[in-house]
């Protein structure tokens, strides 16, 4: 008789330990369907394109007045750069900035 509670127990404890990996296996599947979903959607456009056969590089302001500013103080600007071409833009060389003296 104490043969026959140990197997329905040893049963009872296979199923309980099948539930959490059904669970880690159902929610790794969800993960990458979603993350495979997300790469495949087409990225969407911020800007119209304006230039047909090349990239072009658009500035959203191209001048910047930051008053008189001391030596040593830090001042910060943001420009928003939009490749408004239809070919993908990329650099040959490492983008820089340059300061005019005096502007």
């Amino acid at each position: 008789m104490s043969q026959i509670k140990n197997k329905k127990l040893l049963r009872h404890k296979r199923r309980q330990k099948l539930w959490p990996l059904l669970l880690l296996v159902g929610g790794g599947l969800v993960f990458v369907i979603v993350a495979v979903a997300a790469l495949i959607k087409p990225s969407t456009s911020k800007a119209s394109i304006e230039v047909s056969g090349s990239p072009s590089l658009k500035v959203n302001q191209e001048k910047v007045d930051l008053g008189n500013v001391k030596l040593g103080q830090t001042v910060e600007v943001s420009f928003e750069l939009i490749n408004v071409g239809d070919q993908t833009l990329r650099f040959t060389k490492a983008p820089y900035i340059e300061v005019l003296a005096g502007c």
